[in-house]
């Protein structure tokens, strides 16, 4: 096996910049305040306990239905370039769809929306070099979810995906070696429930705007789009930071990413 190069290329540095400025990006919430025109903290404090436990169950099942698809279904479907702005267009109709119906649709439109996301996530993995036939890269298509949440000063990327790698990793030994396609098992659904936790945040950010007055079935569309558009940015980024560990190793593009993490905070 040939040592790996210490150096990165000048491309790649390039393709580090723009995975570093993708995971870094404004939150789903900072931007959808900007669209409703007033900020989001506090917009659903008047939710009953009876809508929260809907949104957290349809969560759970939405991340759930994810892994039973990267799971069993994921191919390497070969293609030129991902289709985002397709899956974009799909969730659009979804979003419009729940913006007709309200709350009441959320448990039908959000395990949609969400699996229509993994598969344009899978896409953008093939694109940077994963190969879907490895469990390990199927169940990082579905830990793009857990790093879509605003990101916080001392809680970046590496330190999320250092939290969810244990997890995978059993997860993936599991199903793979042992050829397991049962969901229910614990390590299995301790990674579901984490993933849920993390995704909830957005999703919460996403409701909270479409519960704004002007929220109509457009304008649930569009917030919906934004919502894929979001998580599009992050799986390539964390697409394109995997294809760099794949070349020169993974400590190596941390402390690179690191120091770009400085700079932007310096």
């Amino acid at each position: 096996m040939s040592a790996r190069p210490r150096e990165f290329a000048q491309e790649h540095l390039q393709q580090l910049a723009r995975a570093q400025e993708l995971l870094a990006s404004s939150s789903f919430a900072a931007r959808m305040s900007d669209y409703a025109g007033a900020p989001l903290q506090g917009a659903l404090k008047l939710a009953s306990p009876t809508l929260r436990k809907g949104v957290d169950q349809a969560i759970e099942h939405a991340i759930l239905a994810c892994l039973k698809l990267a799971i069993r279904s994921l191919k390497n479907i070969p293609r030129r370039r991902p289709q985002t702005r397709l899956a974009s267009t799909w969730a659009g109709v979804a979003g419009g769809f729940a913006g007709l119906f309200g709350a009441v649709a959320l448990p039908l439109e959000l395990p949609l929306t969400t699996i229509l996301m993994l598969r344009a996530i899978a896409d953008i993995a093939r694109h940077h070099g994963e190969d879907l036939e490895k469990m390990e890269a199927r169940l990082a298509c579905v830990e793009v979810f857990a790093y879509g949440a605003e990101k916080r000063s001392d809680f970046g990327y590496y330190a999320s995906r250092a939290m969810l790698g244990r997890l995978t990793s059993e997860a993936a030994t599991l199903l793979a070696h042992r050829g397991a396609t049962n969901v229910s098992t614990p390590v299995v659904t301790a990674l579901s429930k984490e993933v849920a936790s993390r995704f909830g945040i957005v999703v919460y950010e996403k409701i909270a705007v479409s519960a704004v007055p002007l929220a109509s079935a457009a304008s649930a569309a569009a917030i919906n789009v934004a919502f894929m558009n979001h998580f599009q940015k992050i799986a390539h980024g964390h697409f394109m930071l995997r294809r760099l560990e794949r070349i020169y190793g993974t400590e190596r593009v941390r402390e690179e990413f690191a120091l770009l993490e400085g700079m932007e905070g310096g």
